[in-house]
């Protein structure tokens, strides 16, 4: 049986880590003596250790979570404390830890033992390098400019108290690294989808140099190379594609069963955490998105559902009256990946083996777009870690992704490449007319979120991103390449609500499900329906959910908060107690007082 990632770690391991070298500053252990045959010496040596490198990948409950951590697009119990007004500080930062990196140097360098033959070094350095990679670009997308530590470090190297490399200096050396893995590794497939491959190199590649290809074209358009990076995440893009080895997945609902199978769908994903009730390995997504307590209660908000198309390809928006739709009109004959990704009418669920709907709860949505990507449809899995389906890290459709966007920046984006990527994705989604390529500025695309692009293809493939990748965990550093930090600013809007005390039906199944009151509950409730407050004070404080017209209109939620995104914040603050440690390092600007 495979076991996926760190399960066959050992002591052997333990004991070779306490080797590698550190900085006060950085959180590392400085470099000790003991002999390093044990594991340098044999090939069986090197697998053990580097299978201790996934470590550095999101646990299995990480990916899902991440969005809901900080994105535009979604309501939860509380406005994060990183947008608060005066609220985040760089004595709340928490995320300087360097320990994978002492790690993976203390492998880099001493993987050099010629008992082993030159080839399967250089496919296990290639696997260490690969994971260098990874563990910088995490650090360069939150902090900027941070050290390069390429070797472990000597009890006194003067590494210990050094200050920040360059962004360009850091990312220059992620790519070669990156590079190396790619011409280096062996393995061009793994059927489990948990190992890292030449293709899961490229398709990472395709993601950093696209991240910093945009980061420096919008964001910071003093550092150079931004084309140089495109054209690399293209290239990149393009080496998975031109393989053959990946196609999206078909069939009736394709989409949502990439999230809820146990194994991964293998045509598709590229790199998966695996779920195993044997090695008790499992999720909590059921738990996370139906609890009234355990999880913040995400919830789309309606300007993001509004960005779904209608199933004949053109905009919702532009139909009379979507402002006036309920949720159980709204979503109707639209892009079927909506009816994938949140509770509409004919979703299920199954209790104690019975079938049963299974519309929004309001004891778990703030705004009536409940999610379900991710979540199993057996009530059974709501009560705690139970979860058995398989967490997507990486999957073919972020590699089209990546690859129309990157054309599409560089002025290189025709109808062949269009189809191949953003139309594949809309064909699968059932949408008509998927494969022509915009001509016209969406007026609803342009104005709320991206009033700074011009380009019809740009605009539309933004759209598709955010749809397809919802709760994969890239959105809120979409956003930031993108400067557009300014959206997780908007109001946390709802589902339309037309008239208080009128209980609501929200899966069109003729069952009635909730409804809105002000101050006074209904002496006479409906049986099975969800009564909720939206008077504008409960109990002498301003009520977090209200209608945005007091009697009628879209639920608003924690609009009373306030919240703040300077340009400064595109980057976290170095942490204070880093900075006391090593003075060197310096504070982001902005950051210095906080």
């Amino acid at each position: 049986m495979h076991i996926p990632y760190k399960k066959q770690w050992a002591a052997v391991i333990l004991g070779a880590a306490v080797l590698a070298g550190c900085t006060k500053s950085l959180d590392q252990t400085p470099q000790s003596s003991a002999s390093s045959d044990a594991v340098f010496s044999s090939e069986a040596g090197l697998k053990l250790y580097t299978t201790s490198f996934y470590d550095f990948l999101p646990d299995i409950n990480t990916p899902y979570k991440t969005d809901c951590s900080l994105s535009d697009y979604g309501a939860v119990t509380a406005v994060p404390d990183f947008i608060r007004a005066n609220v985040y500080t760089s004595r709340l930062e928490n995320s300087w830890s360097w320990g994978n990196l002492r790690n993976v140097n203390y492998f880099i360098v001493n993987n050099n033992n010629s008992a082993v033959p030159q080839a399967i070094r250089d496919n296990y350095q290639g696997l260490a390098r690969f994971f260098r990679a990874y563990f910088y670009f995490d650090k360069i997308k939150r902090y900027g400019d941070v050290p390069w530590i390429g070797h472990p470090l000597a009890v006194n190297d003067s590494a210990l108290y050094a200050g920040r490399d360059s962004r360009v200096l850091v990312m220059d050396s992620v790519i070669a690294d990156l590079d190396y893995a790619a011409s280096h590794i062996t393995a061009t497939d793994d059927a489990t989808r948990s190992t890292i491959t030449q293709a899961v190199v490229y398709g990472f590649k395709s993601r950093v140099c696209l991240f910093e290809g945009t980061y420096r074209k919008y964001r910071h358009d003093s550092l150079p190379g931004s084309n140089e990076l495109l054209q690399q995440a293209a290239a990149a893009a393009k080496a998975v594609i031109d393989a053959g080895r990946y196609s999206l997945n078909q069939g009736t609902m394709s989409y949502r069963n990439l999230f809820i199978s146990a194994s991964p769908v293998a045509n598709e994903v590229m790199l998966a955490n695996i779920a195993s009730s044997t090695l008790g390995k499992m999720n909590d997504a059921n738990w996370y998105f139906t609890s009234a307590t355990y999880g913040p209660r995400f919830s789309f908000t309606r300007d993001f559902i509004n960005t779904y198309l209608n199933i004949d390809g053109t905009p919702f928006t532009s139909v009379p009256g979507h402002d006036t739709m309920t949720l159980a009109h709204e979503t109707q004959q639209r892009d079927l990946r909506l009816g994938q990704t949140i509770r509409l009418a004919g979703y299920t669920r199954t209790n104690s083996g019975k079938v049963v709907a299974g519309p929004p709860v309001f004891s778990y949505t703030y705004t009536g777009y409940q999610p379900i990507k991710w979540c199993l449809d057996d009530m059974y899995y709501d009560a705690g870690a139970n979860n058995t389906n398989s967490i997507e890290l990486m999957r073919y459709a972020e590699i089209l992704l990546n690859y129309a966007e990157a054309k599409a920046e560089l002025g290189e984006m025709d109808g062949t490449v269009w189809s191949q990527t953003i139309g594949a994705l809309r064909s699968r989604a059932g949408i008509a007319n998927a494969n022509t390529l915009p001509t016209i500025v969406d007026p609803y695309m342009h104005t709320r979120y991206y009033p700074d692009i011009n380009d019809p293809v740009l605009l539309e493939i933004r759209r598709e991103r955010a749809i397809e990748l919802a709760l994969e965990g890239f959105r809120y550093y979409d956003l930031v390449r993108w400067a557009h930090g300014d959206l997780l600013l908007n109001k946390w809007n709802g589902m339309y609500v037309p008239a208080l005390n009128v209980p609501m039906d929200l899966n069109a199944d003729g069952v009635l499900d909730v409804c809105f009151y002000q101050d006074t509950a209904p002496t006479n409730p409906v049986a099975g329906v969800t009564y909720i407050n939206v008077g504008a004070m409960v109990g002498g404080v301003t009520n977090p959910q209200q209608l945005a017209d007091g009697t009628a209109g879209e639920l608003h939620w924690q609009d009373a908060t306030l919240r703040q995104f300077e340009n400064f914040m595109y980057l976290y603050p170095i942490p204070y107690a880093a900075i006391q440690l090593n003075s060197n390092l310096q504070q982001n600007p902005g950051w210095e007082n906080r």
